[in-house]
């Protein structure tokens, strides 16, 4: 069907509620909304769905949630999963309960049980939990630090890591096939839950995370000795990440956490936010006050699913807070978690550190220092997830820390996400640290860039909404792919990792080797100088992003570096 018999098979079909007819009468004559809503599903990629909330198929609604559950359902029964059950978790976001209920419902209407959290829970407790329940998979009903008036529905499988190759395709294939939104079941809910198959989780999973989670702190004595003398502000962006939070740092021993009150409470408009993301400067403001206020050594905000920390520091010697990126974050805790698991004789056998292809060189020479294996896998961290697995499968190493640059980093194996409440811990035991030896977490960020070189990474992105803005991607990736640059001004290529091919290209030699990972639609250039370029199209927003790393020999040099990259690569693209 086209876009306007889709619109009229909605407005007509007896299966959709007046609500949703009503919201589709009103854009009656209104073209380009009604294409907007209409020409294509919205679309279930490697991470599940993400979309703005309204009436459509092209939008996130009740039906393109059960739509999506049922193909989803279909794929579990032919695996052989459905007595194992699948555990639900839902953020603050407008919708994620009724999402959350309409998957369980469908879930149960297929004669699989759903094991549903009784209010908002962190993206990584879902991921703990559903390894705890021994279910078949998980979903998450979230859509991160995405504007309010997006949702998203992502899925995770027994592993606790979201759907890697090949049950990514597979799922993916049995939610296209769900063609017939009549053939979707779903059931009334008091009667999933008499016939047991709609079960409320909470406290239990909680206590149970809680345990995890500290297992993971190195030296309490220090935590104990520092908790009264450091100041922490802390703010959850309105979303998930307030109570295990606040309860991980007061079972720990911190007397002193400040949380910021206009951004305690859940709120899916993210009133005080233009946009809830702790990657926004912008986003820290009310923070930023508060830790004026109380004189905080360390100023924290998770994302509203709380897979993601950003941080500020004070920098004694100006008195201002300084933003660390989570390139800088994530080394912070991998040194420190290195170091002292190394001083404490507690370093697993054969130790490995995954991070992905796009985050910080800063890794290599501190994996290097402590005999660490270090491993690069592609962009999100179900990548990193899966490592995991594997070390577990094959005993060929034990998983000590991953991180990536988008802010997310996992310390232990309780979870297989990236989850910012374990961040959040291990970065007050470095500030505990810091503190009781006389410096502060700047201070100590410029000890790693004055011992391993001062990295710095960046990150350029185009935005193309729309039905063309597809298509404006694909052409610039396929321009880049075709023409590789051979220099981005006085940078000239060395290699072009293509990983849609699979072939990473010597450019003086014209040598072609495998890159030896998955195939994505990424590319990736080595430039001389220590530097480097990626492009990689956004999996679940309308950009394309190009990542960059440049090393320098102060923090003005790498600056200086940076901004130069950054000038150079948006002259190859519009060139």
């Amino acid at each position: 069907m086209g876009y306007m018999e889709e619109y009229k098979f909605w407005l007509e079909d007896s299966y959709f509620d007046e609500k949703t007819k009503e919201e589709l009468k009103a854009i009656e004559g209104k073209q380009t909304e009604i294409e907007d809503r209409f020409y294509k599903e919205l679309e279930f990629g490697t991470g599940g769905l993400r979309g703005i909330i309204g009436a459509g198929t092209n939008r996130m609604n009740i039906y393109t949630v059960r739509k999506a559950t049922q193909g989803l359902a279909n794929y579990i029964i032919k695996q052989g999963g459905e007595k194992k059950g699948v555990a639900i978790a839902y953020d603050s976001r407008f919708m994620s309960p009724e999402f959350a209920d309409e998957a369980a419902l469908c879930l149960a209407a297929n004669g699989i049980k759903a094991y549903v959290f009784d209010e908002l829970r962190p993206t990584p407790e879902l991921s703990f939990a559903l390894r705890t329940l021994g279910c078949i998979s998980g979903i998450v009903v979230t859509a991160s630090h995405n504007p309010p008036e997006y949702n998203g529905y992502k899925v995770y499988w027994e592993d606790g890591a979201q759907v890697t190759a090949p049950k990514d395709k597979e799922i993916i294939s049995e939610v296209k096939a769900v063609t017939d939104y009549h053939s979707v079941k779903t059931m009334d809910k008091k009667e999933a839950i008499t016939q047991g198959l709609y079960q409320v989780i909470g406290s239990k999973i909680d206590d149970a995370y809680m345990v995890e989670l500290k297992k993971q702190i190195i030296h309490p004595e220090v935590i104990k000795e520092m908790a009264d003398n450091i100041k922490i502000v802390y703010t959850p962006f309105h979303g998930t990440g307030n109570k295990p939070v606040r309860r991980v740092l007061s079972e720990l021993g911190f007397k002193h956490v400040f949380v910021v009150p206009e951004q305690e409470l859940p709120d899916p408009e993210f009133t005080t936010l233009d946009y809830p993301n702790p990657e926004d400067p912008k986003a820290f403001t009310l923070a930023l006050k508060l830790a004026k206020e109380k004189n905080a050594d360390i100023v924290m905000a998770t994302d509203p699913d709380a897979d993601r920390l950003g941080i500020y520091a004070l920098d004694k010697k100006s008195g201002e807070y300084v933003p660390f990126t989570g390139n800088m974050s994530g080394m912070l805790i991998a040194e420190y978690i290195l170091r002292e698991r190394t001083a404490t004789k507690t370093m697993p056998e054969n130790p490995a550190m995954i991070k992905t292809i796009v985050t910080t060189n800063m890794a290599d020479p501190i994996a290097a220092d402590y005999n660490v294996k270090l491993i690069e896998v592609l962009t999100g961290f179900k990548f990193i997830g899966e490592q995991i697995k594997l070390f577990e499968q094959t005993g060929s190493n034990h998983y000590v820390f991953g991180l990536e640059e988008s802010y997310g980093c996992l310390a232990g194996t309780h979870a297989r996400d990236k989850d910012a409440v374990v961040a959040v811990m291990c970065l007050c035991e470095v500030a505990a640290w810091c503190k009781k030896h006389g410096r502060t977490l700047w201070d100590q960020m410029l000890e790693l860039y004055e011992k391993y070189g001062y990295f710095k990474e960046d990150l350029y992105t185009i935005t193309l909404k729309g039905i063309d803005g597809s298509r404006q991607i694909a052409e610039m990736m396929d321009k880049l792919r075709k023409n590789p640059p051979v220099r981005f001004g006085e940078l000239e290529v060395l290699k072009v990792r293509d990983y849609a091919t699979g072939i990473t290209k010597d450019l003086a030699t014209g040598e072609e080797t495998p890159t030896g990972l998955p195939e994505s639609n990424v590319l990736y250039f080595d430039l001389t100088n220590d530097s480097w370029c990626c492009a990689r199209p956004s999996g679940t927003e309308p950009k394309i992003k190009f990542y960059m790393g440049v090393k320098g020999t102060s923090l003005e040099d790498a600056a200086a570096r940076n901004a130069k990259l950054t000038e150079e690569l948006k002259a190859v693209i519009e060139g």
